[in-house]
């Protein structure tokens, strides 16, 4: 099949906007990772991180053409099998890394020279099983017991695995969406009220048990004693107080240049603003708010309420990491080591965000004709 006639079947806007993220995420992040590549390779290349970027780009633009091209409608009938392989994945990692006698952060399952980051899987995999969960059960999800209760239980026990890894973060951003879709379902707010101040009296003492975590919480406050845990967020303030409106100019920022830590990964949106100023870089950030605003368009004009929520879903997921990281980079947000989707270098992200927008794309084409089954009402949809 031609893939030009591929392409005119879907929302072009949303690929063209993908491509323009791409492209911005790609040279801000050869500029940001020069410095630190060259420190790698004995001053060799300054290419090394770029190299392995393109790479991952390349494996997800093709998974992205896959999913584009497939129909998503097959997901529902191998979403709860996608569920208990992302569990397994999950229990793997860490018993794979207490196995070893490693008890550094286990978030990556080895397979030979390839990391996967499981976390990210089982982001992927809560979407497809939730939305799924969501249709099936949309007529019961009014009723705690049979309805709300068993997907709270799926959603608690990924979260609980990815806690232990320890990623507190992913884990806490996987319970916002999963929680977003329940409540766009029709769930009951007195029971997603009562939920969430359990899941409360649960997080807060887990996220004040690691020494780091209450470090960070607490130098976000201003009362910390730790200048490790300030470190990271003041450079990145400095970052962007040196780029101004107009920025110093691409290539030419200087905390790049060792000061600030890990520039290419979940800080690079400081460079942008200290390269580009705080006006392009705003212009970054309109681009994630138009994928936002395509996706939920695209998931109004669903008839397909699998398809509705995964549209949902994806358009959330998207969102919320790109303005969490920004709001951490800008000293809104405590440090939480969440990635730039589309932008900050990580393979295991790149592809799963690539794949969750060619199921995007394929959920915009030729506006199926599903018909809906009796008892939903789209409210949200209008």
């Amino acid at each position: 099949m031609n893939l030009d006639v591929i392409i005119k079947k879907y929302d072009r806007a949303l690929l063209i906007c993908l491509l323009l993220l791409a492209g911005v995420g790609t040279i801000m992040l050869f500029s940001a990772s020069s410095p630190i590549s060259l420190l790698e390779s004995n001053n060799r290349t300054n290419m090394l991180y770029l190299e392995a970027h393109l790479k991952r780009l390349l494996i997800g633009v093709v998974i992205m053409f896959i999913t584009l091209s497939v129909d998503y409608r097959i997901l529902k009938r191998f979403a709860p099998g996608i569920m208990i392989g992302a569990i397994f994945l999950l229990v793997l990692t860490k018993f794979l890394f207490l196995l070893k006698g490693n008890h550094s952060p286990a978030r990556w399952v080895y397979i030979g020279s390839f990391s996967v980051q499981t976390s990210d899987i089982a982001r992927f995999a809560v979407l497809i099983y939730t939305s799924y969960y969501l249709d099936k059960k949309r007529s019961q999800i009014h009723d705690f017991q049979t309805g709300l209760l068993p997907i709270l239980g799926v959603l608690s026990l990924v979260m609980g695995l990815i806690v232990i890894q320890p990623d507190f973060s992913t884990a806490a951003m996987i319970g916002f969406i999963g929680i977003a879709l329940i409540f766009i379902s029709g769930a009951k707010i007195s029971h997603l009220s009562f939920s969430g101040a359990v899941g409360l009296l649960v997080a807060i003492p887990v996220l004040l048990s690691k020494p780091y975590r209450l470090a960070r919480i607490l130098s976000w406050f201003g009362i910390g004693t730790n200048p490790a845990a300030d470190y990271q967020a003041d450079q990145s303030l400095i970052s962007l107080g040196n780029g101004g409106w107009f920025g110093l100019g691409l290539g030419n920022s200087m905390e790049k240049n060792l000061f600030l830590p890990t520039p290419h990964t979940d800080f690079i949106f400081a460079i942008i603003g200290e390269e580009l100023g705080f006006i392009r870089a705003i212009l970054v950030l309109v681009l994630f708010v138009f994928i936002f605003h395509r996706g939920i368009k695209i998931a109004k004009q669903c008839t397909d309420p699998f398809g509705v929520f995964l549209a949902i879903g994806i358009s959330f997921n998207i969102i919320l990491y790109a303005f969490t990281n920004a709001a951490v980079v800008t000293g809104i947000f405590p440090v939480t080591g969440l990635p730039m989707p589309m932008i900050s270098y990580g393979g295991s992200g790149m592809v799963i965000n690539l794949a969750m927008i060619g199921i995007l794309l394929n959920i915009s084409q030729a506006r199926r004709s599903v018909s809906h089954k009796k008892g939903w009402s789209p409210a949200y949809s209008g």
